[in-house]
């Protein structure tokens, strides 16, 4: 059995970093991607397995001290270590394995705006900043100081891939691994980028220009494709999400896409009738209210409620009325809201059916309207 210290051509005190020298030497030479000879592909098994004994500080005493350490190669490649090999791809040197590409796909990226109601009417433009990472302008994703480029590895021969042979029950079973000198890219670089550290891309803030559509509501989440972060080394951009968040309003609220509103009305306008003006979301609104009028009466307002997420149609503006009872009279006002009871000879207060309150009354109506 070859000695791994003889195999790598290091002294038996050689230093990790002198291992570490000789193993990417000889790998260079090697190489079943450089040198497809069965001699050399033999000798590289001998020299990744050595070096696998020796880099690790357990392995290398064990063996040192007379123990197997894992190491060795007396049992050759016969019985179950052929089929072994058969499934690995051991004889193959790794060849089919392709290296990992360094261009990644960025992340997505989510942002929470908040609307006014008014705002979901016709929908709203606005232009949101978003922090997120951009293309490096330096290297324009390359990684690389301008001038420079990546250097296939000189360790798995570009194809981001080693293999290592492990002794098992069943005899020596070789398996393929990403490059650890190139972490599997099948190329390094030497001149990284200063800008970017490499990275092909930096973190900036930008201004996103966005048209929220009528309709949208609170939880609603709008997807802008590859507005996202910029990939590693210039890969595609991921997707940007912008949740909604609507504001209450003091004075509108929203069913579907209908918007309620509540109008107090005076004792002696809900009695005679009147007309009067409203401020909507989008304008004045004309209203006439009927004599005798009551509380809990919705009026409806066709095609002044919020325009739908799909469709064209806007929706109604529905206002309830709840007429208010004033609570204090001078004697004059008194002595006509005397004079008034006793003509219009009002029946005396009764049990009627139970009814709930007005704001119930009212969202029932809303309804069923």
């Amino acid at each position: 059995m070859a000695d791994h210290y003889e195999i790598l051509g290091v002294s038996r005190d050689a230093s990790q970093d002198e291992i570490k020298k000789a193993y990417r030497k000889l790998a260079r030479q090697l190489h079943p991607d450089v040198n497809p000879g069965e001699d050399a592909s033999e000798r590289f098994k001998l020299v990744t397995h050595a070096y696998d004994v020796l880099s690790d500080e357990d392995s290398r005493r064990r063996y040192d001290m007379g123990g197997d350490a894992g190491g060795g190669f007396g049992g050759g490649f016969g019985g179950f270590g052929d089929i072994f090999e058969t499934f690995f791809g051991a004889a193959g040197g790794g060849r089919g394995a392709r290296p990992r590409s360094r261009r990644e796909r960025g992340q997505d990226a989510l942002v929470r705006i908040n609307l006014d109601l008014g705002d979901v009417v016709f929908g709203v433009h606005r232009d949101i900043e978003v922090d997120t990472a951009v293309l490096c302008e330096t290297c324009e994703g390359s990684c690389c100081q301008p001038g420079t480029s990546p250097v296939t590895c000189d360790v798995c021969g570009g194809s981001g891939h080693v293999q290592r042979q492990v002794r098992s029950l069943l005899g020596n079973v070789v398996t393929t691994q990403p490059c650890g000198s190139c972490e599997g890219f099948g190329t390094t670089i030497p001149y990284p980028c200063g800008t970017c550290a490499g990275q092909g891309r930096v973190r900036s803030r930008r201004t996103v220009a966005l048209d929220i559509p009528a309709g949208v509501e609170t939880g609603l989440r709008l997807q802008l494709p590859g507005s996202g972060e910029v990939g590693r080394a210039g890969g595609p951009n991921g997707d940007l999400y912008v949740e909604i968040s609507v504001a209450p309003h003091p004075v509108f609220s929203r069913e579907g896409d209908d918007l309620l509103a509540t109008l107090d009305v005076s004792m002696t306008d809900a009695i005679l009738g009147t007309t009067t003006t409203i401020d909507g979301l989008d304008g004045t609104v004309d209203l006439e209210l009927r004599p005798g009028v009551q509380s809990g009466d919705v009026l409806t307002i066709g095609g002044r409620g919020i325009t739908p997420l799909r469709g064209s149609q806007r929706g109604d503006l529905r206002v309830g009325v709840q007429v208010v009872t004033p609570t204090k009279l001078d004697s004059a006002q008194r002595r006509l809201i005397e004079d008034f009871a006793k003509k219009a000879k009002a029946p005396a207060p009764k049990l009627a059916q139970f009814q709930q309150g007005l704001f119930s009354k009212l969202r029932d109506r809303f309804r069923n309207h």
